[in-house]
């Protein structure tokens, strides 16, 4: 997955993990030696964070995560910015010899007036600053955080709507070299990331088809996030367990580790029947990243999930 394409684009509905994944994908493939930009389009986005950093991201990168070159350190260096329309818009008209334009655009507050004039021109210049990346960075891989699954499809099909609307000019030269990445799976493959529940596999599995019908786009691996793991002796009789290990235990304190086991069950039952639904559907392959119990996401939680997720990765190559 990390080898297959420059660009890896993830997406999924809010509340799935998303960001973390992107974080987590870009740390793992710096594990193996793979220099990695993060890409995120806001700036409120938590990925900073995952790795330490208290800043917010903006326009201009930062490092995140460096090998220790003193040491012969093999590992490979994690690079976040974050890319707006509007930053994008300014950077074009700049390009273009346009520089007096784009201040004046800003000063009189006409950029946003300028950017919706045509519709998904404000997706074609984010991906159109994508693609230049892709082109002339640096990095081994690129991890774009993608709007959710609703927006995402919307996003990534801005190029195919501009490319039928648009019968010349640069939008639309912008829109076919896109739209020429997001086909190519050697430079680009989108990563769906779901939790193992009804309505974001649902989602999942309907963003699938739209974005391999309309975009045309490769799609990667499935990544489920917050997955329960199997307990030894969860399906126990747990009174005769802790007699069995000389352990008193109250009534009310049995009780409490029968309702826990109780709904521990019953969320690996629902989680086996949504993983199952999600293959049978979405006949593609399965990554698996577990439950994290942790209020909070910082380099403790990243590498946990990196190293879950290279041994889902390392079965899959099996």
């Amino acid at each position: 997955m990390l080898g297959q394409a420059k660009v890896l684009i993830v997406a999924g509905k809010g509340g799935v993990g998303k960001t973390t994944l992107t974080a987590v994908i870009a740390y793992l493939a710096a594990q193996v030696g793979i220099n990695t930009l993060i890409v995120e389009l806001d700036t409120r986005s938590g990925v900073a964070t995952a790795f330490g950093r208290s800043e917010l991201l903006n326009y201009d990168e930062v490092i995140l995560y460096s090998p220790d070159h003193s040491t012969n350190d093999s590992r490979g260096t994690v690079r976040a910015r974050v890319i707006t329309p509007d930053d994008a818009l300014l950077e074009y008209l700049d390009d273009h010899g346009l520089k007096r334009v784009s201040k004046r655009l800003v000063s009189h507050g006409m950029l946003d007036i300028v950017a919706t004039a045509i519709p998904g021109i404000k997706d074609i210049l984010v991906l159109g600053k994508i693609k230049q990346l892709e082109r002339t960075d640096g990095a081994d891989l690129i991890v774009v955080d993608a709007p959710a699954t609703g927006h995402a499809v919307t996003f990534l099909s801005s190029a195919v709507g501009l490319v039928d609307v648009a019968k010349s000019g640069p939008v639309r030269s912008q829109a076919i070299d896109v739209l020429e990445m997001l086909q190519d799976p050697l430079r680009c493959q989108v990563v769906l990331v779901t939790i193992p529940e009804e309505m974001p596999v649902n989602e999942t599995i309907e963003a699938a088809f739209k974005l391999e019908d309309t975009v045309g786009v490769k799609l990667g691996p499935v990544i489920v996030n917050a997955c329960y793991t199997e307990i030894e002796g969860l399906y126990a009789d747990l009174e005769q367990v802790a007699n069995s290990q000389g352990i008193s235990l109250s009534p009310s304190e049995l009780d409490v580790l029968i309702q826990a086991a109780t709904f521990r069950r019953e969320r690996i039952a629902l989680q086996r029947m949504q993983l199952e639904r999600l293959a049978r559907e979405l006949p593609i392959p399965q990554l698996r990243t577990p439950y994290v119990f942790s209020t909070e996401i910082g380099p403790a939680q990243i590498d946990l999930l990196a190293q879950a997720l290279a041994a889902s990765i390392s079965m899959l190559e099996r």
